[in-house]
């Protein structure tokens, strides 16, 4: 059976605990590890007490970096928050740091699974896993615009009363504020999205997804359930084997970073990265979200 270790028990890692709990997704463990191991002890009990009610049975507690041994999959949660007045460099720094420590633990346990990263800012801190952990590019990934691509569908399928789930359109790039959207490879059904949509609305839905997490953070103060259940839709395609099509961060060996493409997900982690053909117009974003990402890793003293 398998073994999920999740590192990081804050928001966004316990609303992945809590909505992998209630899926059908199959493993046996579940493992919480956290810098305050009471609050992670408390959190496996307080999950502990809705199996009953759960498609499957699991165990699910908390414990130290050993049990990272054998795991299939660590998903990392942890990391600080930015403060007010703190600039992205100043948390890729801290966060940097934090990373360094947990995965240092994790390589003395001879853990060989998948690493699957949600810590923001999300490409920089996957690259940072893979380069810390010396792991083959395949087997880090992060979850990328997964969650963005998720918000896009949503909104278009409100907008035109169309089930989200057969809406083909992708963000792609940085999970961040140069994130982009190819409407011209967007598709409903058969038909391109220009059919359904204008420019002008184009635009809008390509801020409205850029700003999103902006919006919740500002009415709630962090997001996590977005989240959470993207991570979930990760883990599904891996321990299910189900080769699924996801924009989740995977490797660039050309730039050397971590940015979100369309990738086929299975229990190898990434199997295949999906070739892009994007008009000149969306390559010219794309390689400004790949600078963006590669100006912030390289700024990294200890890199």
């Amino acid at each position: 059976m398998k073994k999920i270790v999740i590192i990081g028990c804050g928001n966004v890692g316990m609303a992945y605990a809590y909505a992998l709990t209630a899926s059908t997704v199959p493993f046996n463990d579940l493992v919480l590890i956290d810098i305050n191991q009471k609050y992670a002890q408390g959190q496996a009990q307080d999950l502990n007490d809705a199996l009953p009610y759960c498609p499957n049975f699991h165990e699910i507690y908390s414990a130290d970096y050993s049990a990272c041994s054998d795991a299939d999959l660590i998903v990392l949660c942890a990391g600080r928050n930015q403060e007010k007045g703190e600039t992205r460099q100043n948390l890729i720094d801290k966060n940097y740091e934090v990373f360094k420590d947990i995965i240092q633990k994790v390589n003395k346990t001879g853990f060989s699974g998948i690493y699957l990263v949600a810590t923001n800012p999300l490409d920089v801190m996957t690259t940072i896993t893979q380069k810390l952990s010396q792991f083959a590019p395949n087997k880090v990934l992060g979850s990328g615009t997964v969650l963005d691509t998720a918000r896009l569908k949503y909104v278009l399928g409100q907008k035109l009363d169309i089930n989200p789930r057969h809406i083909h359109a992708y963000v792609l790039g940085e999970h961040g504020d140069s994130e982009f959207i190819p409407w011209d490879m967007s598709l409903i059904g058969l038909n391109k999205i220009s059919a359904y949509l204008t420019e002008v609305e184009q635009q809008a839905y390509t801020d409205y997804v850029r700003n999103c997490a902006y919006e919740i953070i500002d009415k709630k103060g962090y997001t996590n359930l977005g989240i959470g259940m993207s991570l979930v839709k990760i883990t599904s395609a891996i321990l299910n084997n189900s080769h699924e099509v996801l924009t989740v961060s995977v490797y660039d060996d050309k730039n050397d970073i971590y940015y979100s493409r369309p990738a086929i997900i299975n229990n190898l982690g990434v199997q295949e990265i999906m070739p892009m053909q994007l008009s000149e117009q969306y390559d010219k974003l794309l390689q400004n979200s790949i600078n963006s990402i590669k100006n912030c890793y390289l700024q990294i003293p200890k890199h």
